[in-house]
């Protein structure tokens, strides 16, 4: 075929196809067989290989995943892609109807309802029709240029039906069947299954390599045009969202224009109601002011627009059957029932396990093997069982009750004076060792970068490591005939266990696995004893004279130190040059009292930190972190779906801290 026949044959088949895409992946109709299809884009391609001059940025061939880029470059948003208001009750739905409507003086007020996707926000900017680069929303201000990945997005068309040129927001996430979907194929490859589906998209978006995202079931749906040149006078939200469907985009169906506060409410409570019935996870709804005039009268704030606000729904409950009870030992030999459940999606992620906490939760509830359960996320993040459907019992359900020896290690169980759970105090249980090398490597203790929990569990099962001492002394020759450990993984293992030696006195500490002993404690007791001999040696009067550390603490120091494991480990460290002192001068280890005598509740799904590692930054400073709200409670730290906590501090006039708010503030000078 000639060049020029060629180049009319192209736009041809670059029609035919945009065309088909558009029809199969936003409307859900396609009008050919996928054979069809797959001729079309075969013909294409061979074109395209034989006159790389004719290939122009709207062909449907950049779908495929181009070569990967060397890294992610920073792109500035021609308007600001700012945060929404989040609010968490009727009450407040109506609060903020009620503000706007004082700004207008007015009765009646037209909002547009859209369901919240729970995604990923991008930005995408296109120039006399065609698709030129797209972005993460980032700091509202600058994001990181992912055109090479959202290029694969079959519904985010490369070429507009008309040519405008407009800066374009939406939301990509991954539908529910197809996270499933796209789980199972990984189990079967025999990688780790992804969290939930918004940590999927997220991921596949942030791939320096395209051909990544393009095996990934990725959607989009479009929610804003900020509109430059070409386009259509609008006057309404509304109208913008059909304009944008007529280009050829993918709108929500479930979007819808309400007609005042009551039409708001009555929306909010059907899409809550539909929310386990879609097809995609949502986390909320998204309200805006309809008309575009009055969203620019009521303009924003530095983080959010005046008009608009996202609902956010409280936790998302399933129903499942438990499957088996098994127990799990912990790193300090607690003894936790666990349900084995058939696996239910929730709050967008799949749940297989769910903790039943202690044999006294677990007979209160009277839970039996074969129930069918509710489950829900507490927060949003952590599965538990809130109630037994006693009334679809069969008679087949069997009764559990918790051992008497260890699983692990076959040594008899013990309950301690004052505690409820049962506890395995053999120090040698492997199930409390691979914890314990868990806990040694982690984030917030040594940070041994690579060391995650299938090499732990690898490393002990091998006879490799028996305990954390023997992590320094590990060779590549021996890491390598591990599973999935090549050279190059090896060496960057032993790179991390050498950097880690230099930690300073109080993450040792941490890493330890001293009980009661957090980072807060950890900090004080290396700053006054600067050695850790020292403390090992340190009498009870010693320690408890120090400020925050009480009779409990000191008893568990000196029994831990006291043992001949502890010793034969400490031996191991001390030889392979692991630092057992204090940096002096590092600003690491320097007490930070910011937070003294200030008490904190943190309450809903936070996406920054766990609970966990909130709860010991604000301990680390100083500060105490208690379970509910009172008078005395000085901050609130609220995340997604906070529940009565945040409506019982805005009661009592608490101040309530954001993520965003909390970080600036944990990160002031003093």
């Amino acid at each position: 075929m000639e060049k020029n026949e060629a180049a009319g044959r192209l736009e041809q088949l670059k029609e035919l196809i945009n065309r088909h895409n558009y029809y199969y992946h936003v409307l859900d109709n396609p009008q050919i067989s996928d054979a069809e299809f797959d001729r079309l884009m075969k013909e294409l391609l061979e074109l395209e290989k034989l006159y790389p001059e004719l290939v122009t940025p709207d062909s449907p061939s950049k779908r495929i995943g181009g070569m990967p880029v060397s890294s992610f470059q920073q792109v500035k948003h021609l308007v600001p892609m700012l945060s929404l208001e989040n609010i968490f009750a009727e009450s407040e739905l109506k609060d903020f109807y009620r503000r706007i409507g004082r700004v207008f003086k007015t009765g009646v007020i037209s909002l547009v309802g859209e369901p919240k996707i729970d995604g990923l926000a991008v930005s995408l900017y296109y120039e006399d029709g065609v698709f030129k680069r797209g972005s993460t929303r980032g700091d509202g201000y600058t994001g990181e240029d992912i055109t090479h990945n959202l290029l694969t997005i079959r519904s985010l068309p490369l070429r507009l039906k008309e040519d405008i040129t407009a800066e374009i927001r939406g939301e990509v996430f991954i539908p529910r069947k197809d996270f499933l979907l796209l789980n199972k194929k990984r189990e079967s490859q025999g990688l780790p299954h992804f969290a939930n589906p918004r940590n999927a998209a997220a991921g596949s978006l942030r791939q320096l390599d395209p051909r990544i995202a393009a095996e990934r079931p990725l959607d989009a749906f479009i929610y804003s045009l900020i509109a430059l040149s070409g386009t259509k006078e609008l006057s309404t939200h509304w109208d913008s969202l059909q304009y944008l469907r007529e280009l050829g985009f993918k709108v929500n169906d479930n979007i819808s224009l309400l007609n005042g506060l009551d039409e708001a409410l009555e929306y909010c409570r059907l899409i809550g109601a539909r929310r386990p019935e879609l097809p995609y996870e949502i986390d909320g709804v998204v309200l805006k002011v309809n008309d575009l005039e009055r969203q620019r009268q009521l303009g924003h704030t530095s983080r959010a627009p005046r008009w608009a606000a996202a609902f956010k729904f409280s936790s998302e409950e399933g129903i499942s059957r438990i499957r088996d009870i098994v127990v799990n030992v912990g790193r300090t030999g607690t003894v936790t029932p666990v349900a084995v459940l058939e696996p239910v999606l929730i709050a967008g992620s799949v749940v297989k396990r769910a903790s039943l906490h202690n044999e006294d939760i677990l007979k209160e509830k009277e839970v039996l093997i074969g129930d069918e359960v509710v489950v829900h996320k507490a927060g949003d993040v952590i599965p538990e069982i809130v109630k037994v459907l006693k009334e679809k019992r069969t008679g087949k359900e069997e009764t559990f009750s918790m051992p008497t020896i260890c699983p692990s290690c076959n040594r008899g169980l013990t309950r301690l004076e004052g505690e409820v759970a049962l506890r395995c105090v053999n120090p040698a249980c492997p199930a409390q060792l691979i914890e314990r090398i868990k806990h040694f490597a982690s984030r917030g203790a040594m940070d041994i970068t690579g060391l995650g929990d299938s090499l732990a569990e690898q490393l002990y099962v091998s006879g490799l490591v028996k305990d954390v001492g023997d992590l320094y002394f590990l060779k590549k020759e021996d890491l390598v005939k591990l599973d999935r450990m090549g050279e190059k993984s090896a060496e960057n293992l032993l790179e991390a266990l050498q950097q880690s030696k230099q930690n300073d006195l109080f993450r040792l500490l941490v890493a330890l696995g001293i009980r009661f002993v957090g980072e807060r404690a950890a900090r004080i007791l290396a700053l006054h004893f600067k050695n850790l001999h020292r403390i090992a040696s340190a009498t009870f009067e010693e320690i408890t004279m120090l400020e925050e550390i009480g009779p409990k603490i000191a008893i568990s120091l000196q029994e831990f130190f006291k043992q001949q494991e502890t010793k034969d480990i400490l031996q191991k460290l001390e030889m392979a040059g692991v630092n057992f002192s204090l940096l002096e001068g590092n600003k690491e280890t320097a007490a930070d009292n910011s937070f003294k005598g200030l008490t904190f509740v943190l309450t809903g799904a936070l996406t920054n930190y766990t609970r966990q590692q909130a709860k010991e930054l604000i301990e680390s400073k100083g500060g105490k972190v208690v379970n509910s709200v009172s008078k005395n409670t000085d901050y609130v730290l609220a995340g997604d779906n906070p529940g009565s906590k945040l409506d019982k501090a805005k009661e009592l006039g608490i101040k309530i801290l954001s993520e965003e708010d909390f970080s600036r503030f944990s990160n002031r000078k003093t």
